[in-house]
């Protein structure tokens, strides 16, 4: 059986660049992925090779939400191209929807 970890110390890097640097990204996958419409933000609690655990904040508190990744991650790498695909895809679908209103 494979490990679907990364070492804590990755994790912890992506948790914090992505958190730190990119909370809109993260909206988005919470909205869009997490389908989560009504998030106002959000964090990265959690991200593993499968998905990412992520701490939604609603009008009423938080929610934590998991949300898988289309494919089993080979490495950062591929963590970091594939939050940047789906970061650019949902802001796709979000901006269609603002532009139907």
């Amino acid at each position: 059986m494979t490990d679907k970890s990364f070492d804590p110390e990755t994790e912890q890097y992506m948790i914090d660049y992505m958190n730190q640097g990119h909370p809109a990204s993260i909206l988005w996958y919470a909205k869009v992925y997490g389908n989560v419409w009504d998030a106002e933000g959000g964090y990265i609690a959690a991200i593993d090779k499968e998905g990412m655990d992520l701490d939604v904040e609603l009008k009423d508190g938080e929610k934590r939400i998991r949300i898988t990744f289309d494919h089993v991650l080979e490495d950062e790498d591929d963590a970091q191209s594939t939050l940047i695909d789906m970061s650019v895809k949902a802001r796709e679908v979000i901006m269609s929807q603002r532009k139907q209103k």
